[in-house]
């Protein structure tokens, strides 16, 4: 795989229902059309994440379906939204086997043969910090979560539930919002659970190339203390990190195994260093959606071998679409921006014609939106420049700027006797000023850009 590569995330059913309804067919992840996987390759794409392809929680799904009919949920995304439209949380994963949904079980490694064959790596999902609160697990071997009691249920139902079997367990939860409540919470101390999720981790490695980890930070040992601390009776944290243990034992047998991080609150370094290949860059979305441009240029100001280690993007399954984020202009400097920079550029299923409904990961189905013209065009022009190889394999330099051009963003590739300019107003007033190249043959840009505009260069090298 190239370096800094090109992912594109897919929300598995939204997608085959989409292509189910283009082609006029009942289709699966295998029937797909060969033409539609050339595509992404023929774009320049060189890993697809399909979202949400595991068996999803029957309990999870009725859930869902309770906050439909008591409540209309969806209706604001899906306003002709059926029943059969509701398939549960993605993230409240019953087996990790394809979902009847999409599939046999067994069409997922002959779908990874595929899509290896047109040059594409797959990503799926592994998500260790819970599982669906049905899973079979909680009968079998309820050890493997946070326990809970009577008094805890009683002080704190949103976190806690009853099992058929009467054992307490904890709903999965990040500490700064409420619980998950159709999940249960997996014990990262347990040695019993760690053994089960390797297990668990070397079943999916066998049918893809990689796996995007659901909320990462959540298994470090002192993460997993301070949210979980006392209800563990005194249970000791390992002497190794859990992401130590899972990522040692996947790459024993699969070196070039692919694992990317969700990780959010400044533990992206230290994800890294227990053999994360990426990790979530959501500093940079956050400076970029809210921040200055001063802010955004300290940030990228990085050393480069942990900026080739991030996962750079405008939106994603989790964040609102960027054209609704940011607005139409600024979204397109900001697709720029992320698209151009070291690391792993990675782009979202709708991103590239202007798609504005943000779809909840409970649904197989959105809404049909007209793709804006001019943001495609945009995407084609940007696709056309970031293929380029110098953006791959080039050298990256962050280019000094002038205190007249406040607004700008800029940098440049080069390799061998060619170098690729990037230059960016991140503002919404014009921006002037010249910019020296860091070639030492005092070459100098002068520059006048509108609001948002974005140039993409191509210049001879001075060598």
């Amino acid at each position: 795989m190239r370096p800094n590569p090109h992912l594109l995330e897919l929300h598995a059913f939204v997608f085959l229902t989409r292509l189910s309804q283009k082609y006029g067919k009942l289709l699966s992840l295998l029937t797909i059309p060969e033409t539609e996987w050339k595509l992404f390759a023929a774009q320049g794409f060189d890993l697809i994440w399909l979202m949400g392809v595991w068996r999803r929680s029957p309990a999870a799904r009725a859930q869902a379906l309770r906050q439909f009919r008591e409540h209309g949920a969806y209706r604001n995304v899906l306003p002709d939204i059926q029943e059969q439209d509701i398939q549960g949380s993605a993230y409240a994963i019953y087996d990790y086997a394809l979902d009847p949904f999409l599939g046999k079980p067994e069409d997922l490694q002959a779908l990874h043969e595929r899509l290896n064959r047109l040059g594409l790596k797959l990503i799926l999902d592994f998500v260790p910090n819970h599982l669906a609160w049905d899973h079979p697990w909680t009968a079998a071997h309820p050890e493997y979560f946070v326990p809970g009691d009577k008094a805890a249920l009683a002080h704190r139902p949103g976190w806690f539930f009853k099992t058929a079997a009467g054992k307490i367990l904890a709903h999965g939860r990040d500490p700064h919002f409420p619980p998950w409540d159709d999940t249960v919470q997996m014990h990262f101390f347990s040695p019993e659970a760690r053994k089960a999720q390797i297990q668990a981790m070397q079943k999916i490695a066998a049918d893809c190339d990689g796996v995007r980890c659901d909320m990462a930070m959540l298994g470090l040992n002192a993460i997993f203390q301070k949210v979980w601390g006392g209800q563990l009776a005194g249970t000791r944290a390992p002497e190794k990190e859990f992401w130590d243990e899972l990522i040692s034992a996947v790459k024993a047998k699969r070196p070039d195994f692919i694992f990317m991080a969700e990780v959010y609150w400044d533990h992206e370094r230290e994800l890294q260093s227990l053999g994360f290949d990426y990790t979530y860059d959501k500093i940079f979305y956050d400076k970029i959606k809210h921040g200055s441009v001063q802010a955004i240029r300290d940030h990228l100001a990085a050393p480069l071998p942990y900026q080739n280690r991030c996962a750079r993007f405008i939106e994603n399954h989790d964040e609102q679409r960027s054209v609704t984020a940011f607005g139409k202009e600024k979204a397109m400097a900001a697709a720029a921006v992320m698209a151009t920079l070291p690391g792993l550029r990675f782009f979202h299923d709708g991103q590239m014609a202007g798609n504005k409904v943000h779809i909840p990961v409970q649904l197989s189905r959105g809404p049909a939106e007209t793709p804006d013209r001019d943001i495609e065009d945009f995407y084609r022009r940007l696709g056309e420049f970031i293929n380029d190889p110098i953006l791959h394999t080039g050298q990256w330099r962050l280019l000094e700027v002038p205190a007249v051009a406040a607004n700008l963003l800029a940098w440049e590739w080069e390799k061998g006797n060619k170098r690729c300019v990037v230059l960016t107003n991140f503002g919404n007033s014009v921006c002037e000023g010249e910019v020296h190249l860091s070639d030492g043959k005092e070459r100098v840009l002068k520059l006048s850009l509108a609001p948002w505009e974005v140039q993409l260069l191509r210049l001879p090298s001075s060598k």
